[in-house]
């Protein structure tokens, strides 16, 4: 297989929604309002991974394309709890994509303590051979569930998968003080808010300062 001709629409659906997602919060800036969307990130699962989910999974490698979700994946993060649910509709109303699953993590979190909402969308990019629709797995979750989730990958790839008992017990712990932190952030998101248009506005009038300046 050309592994590089095969994931080329994958990673072109991957730019793509990068920079679309990024507009956001562009549009958000502007109309001074709260952005849901803190930092949008993205990649094209590697092939080492992709052989190795396909042989466990049992996935032939032409049906990769239909059976394997996560080929092109994007991470969208945000300051609140709340903030997820705001992402979600967000997409679900978008005209350039289909979702067609949805999997909440954040109410039936996994045994493991990880937190995040996943989302499979059907997302059509152009190519010199027409119209591709794409399988892009969407995960929206808080900077503190991401936190977790990065030290858990990290961990599982430590001990190849088999946690001792005792690290999924702290990681079990953690993941429920982080979801804490989550939720008591959010009780004072009104405040954050404050503070931050306080800064803004100080900021932009620094910045007028300085132009008049010059």
């Amino acid at each position: 297989m050309d592994w590089d001709l095969f994931l080329s629409p994958y990673k072109q659906a991957v730019d793509e929604l990068k920079i679309k997602l990024r507009g956001y919060r562009e549009q958000y800036e502007m109309a001074k309002q709260h952005c849901p969307i803190e930092f949008v990130t993205g990649r094209v699962k590697p092939v080492a991974s992709i052989l190795d989910k396909a042989r466990r999974k049992h996935i032939a490698l032409h049906e990769l394309h239909t059976d394997m979700q996560d080929l092109a994946g994007i991470r969208i993060m945000c300051q609140f709890v709340d903030d997820i649910q705001t992402v979600i509709e967000l997409l679900r109303d978008r005209q350039d994509m289909t979702v067609i699953e949805e999997r909440d993590y954040i109410t039936e979190t996994k045994a493991s303590g990880y937190r995040s909402y996943h989302l499979v969308v059907n997302y059509p990019v152009q190519t010199i051979n027409g119209e591709q629709k794409i399988l892009v797995e969407v995960q929206i979750r808080t900077l503190a569930m991401n936190f977790w989730a990065t030290i858990e990958h990290s961990l599982n790839y430590k001990y190849e998968g088999r946690l001792p008992a005792e690290v999924q017990e702290r990681l079990q712990r953690a993941s429920e003080a982080a979801f804490r932190l989550d939720e008591e952030m959010s009780k004072i998101k009104g405040e954050i808010q404050e503070a931050q248009k306080h800064f803004a506005l100080k900021n932009s009038d620094e910045h007028d300062i300085n132009r008049s300046k010059r």
